[in-house]
């Protein structure tokens, strides 16, 4: 209990009464004033707020205090391929516009700015858009039809249920063939240092919509913090290591490997038993490292592995895993569809490396597409996507992957720890979750499965794996 003169206080300050700016300079201030934070907050002013920010932020690199000043803005008609680079910022928040369950209209596609001087170019691009979007709209259209007599109506099922049902199903599959052009919405928080960083992304983008995306966030966010985004700019180096990187891919062989989803283990802890068991002992111990490592690698494999189930055996359907899981890592090569991609990106907590859009893996045909007798309009339309990314490829390799489909398949390269993973597959197996992403999840847990087995032998899904080898 605190002492009588000094009893816990819990407010919230309104960014109704503050701005943005002045939040951030009252948290940044309680570290050299006594004072609480709402006798301090009376005494900053926009201006001086503005002030201190030049100073300490901006001029002593005390980047933290931007963290508290927080942003939320509204983003609208960007391009798929663009929303990928602004959500590709770990400490944010964003919500889009789900291609899921909505139907996207006719020509709801970016148009390179790029592409102003390549009329003809221009010309192939539009077209091949506007096809794929005639070809989402015929194979809505052929979907539903096939699906009403595929799934009819349930006994006291409404008919507007009904339609909402069959809509929602034919959404699901249909939207595969639009491309990475494709118009969407999304909503973004973030605190200032983070929109800083982001702000410094997109203008270092070789692509012209991403630049011009960075400077309206720019403008739109120097409204709310002045200061604290003000400096946001072309960065040199992450453009110039971007080319670098491509200079140096560019001399290795890159083979078509059309295929289907997968997932390769690449990497993982072969001591995964020793880190976890001494990480789980390590915390309230009061010796150095070494010697709970040394202590813990002379206990039998059995005795490690009680202690990691024993740290498990209360484990909720909603727990997280201790933080200690973090140190065990895993490391997997995937090939998903560019759809399944945008969904798994969103464990941000992971570090994921995707190699560019393109279509040399082929796509993926949803198999209700086939079922319903579509497969020769779906793969007219694929074609014709690929057939426009070679072309646009050879002059302009960065508007190339617009017209890339959200079934193409696309590689990357991601690390997750085992606290993460757990999280990641009972989100993404499970009947509900999309099921290319779910394809993806159980191909690449089934080889950390077989990798450490005492350890996923805990892991509780809501639907197992027909291979799942724990009873």
């Amino acid at each position: 209990m605190n002492p009588p003169d000094h009893p816990r206080r819990v407010y919230p300050l309104s960014p109704r009464d503050l701005s943005e700016e002045q939040l951030a300079v009252v948290f940044a201030m309680t570290s050299r004033r006594p004072e609480p934070f709402d006798e301090i907050a009376q005494q900053v002013s926009e201006e001086r707020a503005a002030g201190f920010h030049e100073r300490w932020v901006l001029g002593y690199g005390h980047a933290s205090v931007a963290e508290h000043a927080v942003l939320h803005l509204a983003v609208e008609n960007v391009s798929r391929l663009a929303c990928d680079t602004l959500e590709d910022n770990r400490l944010a928040s964003y919500t889009e516009k789900s291609s899921r369950f909505q139907i996207m209209p006719s020509d709801y596609f970016h148009v390179p700015r790029e592409l102003d001087e390549e009329p003809e170019l221009r010309s192939v691009y539009v077209e091949t858009c506007r096809g794929l979007f005639t070809a989402y709209e015929e194979l809505l259209e052929g979907l539903r039809a096939h699906l009403r007599e595929a799934q009819p109506r349930r006994e006291k099922e409404r008919v507007g249920a009904f339609n909402l049902r069959i809509r929602r199903v034919a959404i699901d599959s249909c939207r595969f063939i639009l491309p990475a052009a494709t118009l969407t919405n999304v909503g973004v928080t973030m605190n200032a240092r983070s929109m800083e960083h982001a702000v410094s992304k997109l203008l270092s983008s070789p692509t012209a919509e991403e630049r011009e995306l960075g400077q309206e966030l720019k403008e739109k966010g120097r409204e709310i913090t002045p200061t604290l985004v003000k400096y946001a700019d072309f960065n040199p180096y992450l453009a110039g290591t971007r080319e670098w990187q491509e200079e140096l891919s560019s001399t290795q062989e890159a083979p078509s490997s059309e295929g289907e989803i997968n997932a390769r283990l690449v990497s993982f802890d072969r001591e995964a038993d020793v880190t976890l068991a001494a990480a789980l002992a390590y915390r309230f111990a009061d010796g150095p490292h070494d010697s709970v490592v040394e202590h813990t690698r002379g206990l039998s494999s059995e005795q490690r592995h009680e202690i990691i189930a024993r740290s498990l055996e209360n484990l909720g359907p909603h727990d997280p895993l201790p933080r200690e899981f973090e140190l065990v890592d895993y490391v997997f090569e995937l090939i998903m569809d560019y759809g399944a991609y945008r969904e798994y990106k969103r464990h941000r907590m992971q570090s994921y490396f995707p190699q560019p859009l393109t279509v040399a893996h082929g796509a993926v045909m949803p198999p209700l597409i086939g079922e319903a007798g579509l497969a020769g309009r779906f793969n007219e339309a694929v074609e014709a996507s690929e057939a426009a990314f070679l072309r646009l490829q050879q002059s302009m390799p960065e508007v190339a992957p617009y017209v890339v489909t959200h079934a193409h398949r696309r590689r990357a390269l991601v690390k997750l720890n085992a606290r993460e993973c757990f999280h990641l597959f009972k989100l993404r197996i499970q009947r509900q979750a999309h099921f290319t992403i779910q394809q993806v999840s159980e191909a690449a847990l089934k080889p950390a499965v077989e990798a450490h087995p005492w350890l996923f032998r805990h892991l509780a899904l809501r639907d197992f794996p027909a291979w799942w080898p724990f009873s």
